[in-house]
């Protein structure tokens, strides 16, 4: 096959062109105000109202970012009709509810990673939201940022032939955080920082019929660090993804997708906006142009892609289906189950 000389464009509008959606923001912590900030610097994004269990955390969220409507609960929010659409951003251990509480509602949802506790969680807001007739989105920010659509497109067009090695990592020094070493809260490695190279390799492998496991768990029992392999998959039959998660240690947080034509790289920290690199075997090597956006600036893009969504009247989005969510969920079950941790109330 002959190395390409150039790289793909990505086809990922500007967040700008997608039309305006009233949103309520749920749980006002430091994703949210990520969350915030994108959609008002890039994007035409209404923030109409915010709920917090604290009507003081919410004014003050509401007052930072020109929000009119704060509110003490989260009721309040989801009753409010001048929201259409609204974003959950609290710890993993309370998605279920909360979506259950904004479908039934009405409202169109978009949900942080990872999209709930457990598959049984996932099951049951997919189906409440089909059932609703409602949109419904998890905020795996990565699916729609420009430089994975670049990767999609080399995919695609079999630039690196068959797919043999999918190589993953996310740790961050994070042994300090209470809220990740709380299995109440669906603390640990797994749902916060390996949904991400899980998720990833979904994107290039779809899903594996093979989990296996080796990790280490804190003593309150989350899971501190954990190695993955996945394999036997169905459209990729020779490929295997090693993955890796930590919270104890800042790793390089790269991804590489490797095939017997060349390897698809992805500097640190790949899930967030940057460039793509396309490697020969023979080490010869093309490189994407720099992102206009940097950081978590790139959440413009999700939020931009599920209002589009839903002007256009989709109720789930076909680069990320509910079905994967739920099949992501499923397999980060199989790795908890594997290493024994367990939510209370599981």
């Amino acid at each position: 096959m002959v190395f390409p000389s150039s790289m793909p464009v990505s086809r990922v509008p500007d967040p700008a062109t997608a039309p305006p959606l009233n949103w309520g923001v749920m749980a006002p912590g430091w994703i949210a105000h990520a969350f915030a900030s994108a959609a008002r610097t890039f994007t035409r994004q209404e923030l109409v109202a915010v709920g917090s269990r604290s009507l003081s955390r919410a004014q003050e969220f509401a007052a930072e970012f020109g929000i009119g409507t704060a509110y003490g609960s989260y009721a309040e929010l989801v009753a409010d009709p001048s929201v259409e659409a609204v974003y959950i951003a609290s710890p993993h251990s309370e998605h279920a509810e909360q979506m259950m509480l904004a479908i039934e509602a009405g409202k169109h949802v978009l949900v942080e990673k990872a999209f709930t506790r457990n598959a049984k969680e996932a099951r049951r807001v997919v189906d409440a939201a089909r059932t609703h007739g409602v949109a419904l989105m998890e905020a795996m920010w990565t699916r729609f940022l420009p430089r994975t659509d670049i990767v999609r497109q080399l995919l695609n067009d079999g630039v690196i032939g068959e797919i043999e090695t999918v190589l993953g990592d996310h740790g961050q020094a994070l042994t300090h955080v209470e809220r990740l070493m709380r299995p109440e809260l669906a603390g640990g490695a797994l749902l916060d920082l390996g949904i991400y190279p899980v998720s990833y390799s979904f994107f290039a492998l779809g899903r594996p019929g093979t989990v296996r496991v080796v990790g280490e768990l804190t003593p309150a029992g989350v899971d501190r660090q954990l190695s993955i392999t996945f394999g036997d998959y169905v459209n990729h039959p020779h490929a295997q993804a090693l993955l890796s998660t930590t919270l104890a240690a800042r790793t390089p947080t790269t991804m590489a997708i490797c095939g017997e034509h060349g390897r698809i790289e992805l500097d640190g920290e790949f899930y967030t906006p940057g460039r793509v690199r396309l490697v020969s075997p023979s080490g010869e090597a093309i490189t994407s142009p720099p992102d206009v956006m940097v950081g978590h600036q790139g959440l413009a893009h999700e939020t931009a892609h599920f209002a589009q969504l839903v002007a256009d009247g989709f109720t789930e989005s076909p680069q990320l289906p509910l079905d994967e969510s739920v099949a992501i969920m499923e397999t980060l079950d199989d790795i908890r189950r594997q290493i024994g941790v367990r939510y209370p109330g599981e």
